[in-house]
Parts: structure tokens; C-alpha cells; sequence
């Protein structure tokens, strides 16, 4: 049984837009500006999204590249994933980097990153001696192909 968590959320901006999903299947919530800006080559630039969201305790917010930004204009996060904490209720500012040689006009209202939220425990970190025996012990980087 799944339930829903609510999110406390404030539009700052008339250009500003509820994070959304395209398909009821997907995981990812749409973010999209609040500016007009242009991303210039090689250059990371702060965009507005015009909201602030307020997390319970114990949710993570992840933001993450879209992959058609990303793979069709070679626009993405220079933080990816960017980790937004239960305690920061400030504008949400999406880190954007242009990796080609052209500029990037990005519009009000364009999708530039999107949203996952992650439900959390508290874990507690307990000190041992040695690590158990596994399959994989310490095997990594490439040791499960």
C-alpha cells in the first residue's frame, strides 16, 4: 500500500510551475525555469525555478539532469545529483553547465532538470573488526561483469 507524502510548496514567481510528471509512471518530477536566460558554452549558470518546497523529515530531494537536455544539446547539472535536505526551504536554483559550443537560450517555463524524491531512515553506523565474507569481498569497478 503506497501513501502519499505531502509536499509544502511556495510559488515565489508568476513564471513559476508545480514540479510535474509526464507519464503517471515516472519517477522523476519535471522542474522548469522561471527565467528567460541563456547558458553560454562552457559556462555553468544558476536558473531559477521560481519554488521553494519544504521536505519532511526523513525525504530527500534528488535533482537530476533531463536526459533530452543532456543528450540533444549537451546541457546538464555540473552537480549531479544535486541533494536538497529536509531543512533548506530556500528557492530551488538548478546548477546548469553547457558542454557545446553554442549557446543555450533556455525559456520560462522549459524543463531543465527533474525532481526525485527519496523516503529515508536514520541509520546508525556500528564499528566491527572485520568485515563479513562475501562473494564479491571487496571485488569492485567492473569485478561483477
Amino acid at each position: 500500500m503506497n501513501k502519499n507524502i505531502e509536499i509544502e510548496i511556495e510559488l515565489m514567481s508568476s513564471s513559476a510551475n508545480v514540479p510535474s510528471k509526464k507519464h503517471e509512471s515516472d519517477i522523476g518530477y519535471d522542474i522548469s525555469s522561471a527565467e528567460n536566460i541563456v547558458i553560454y558554452s562552457n559556462e555553468v549558470t544558476l536558473v531559477k525555478t521560481g519554488i521553494a518546497i519544504s521536505l519532511p523529515a526523513q525525504c530527500a530531494g534528488f535533482v537530476l539532469p533531463r536526459s533530452g537536455l543532456s543528450t540533444k544539446h549537451k546541457i546538464t547539472l555540473i552537480n549531479s545529483p544535486g541533494l536538497i535536505d529536509p531543512g533548506y526551504t530556500g528557492e530551488l536554483l538548478v546548477p546548469l553547465i553547457n558542454h557545446s559550443t553554442e549557446e543555450y537560450e533556455i525559456k520560462i517555463g522549459d524543463r531543465i532538470a527533474q525532481l526525485v524524491l527519496i523516503n529515508t531512515n536514520q541509520v546508525e553506523f556500528k564499528i566491527v573488526d572485520k568485515m563479513p565474507d562475501t562473494e564479491r569481498n571487496s571485488g569492485g569497478f567492473g569485478s561483477t561483469d
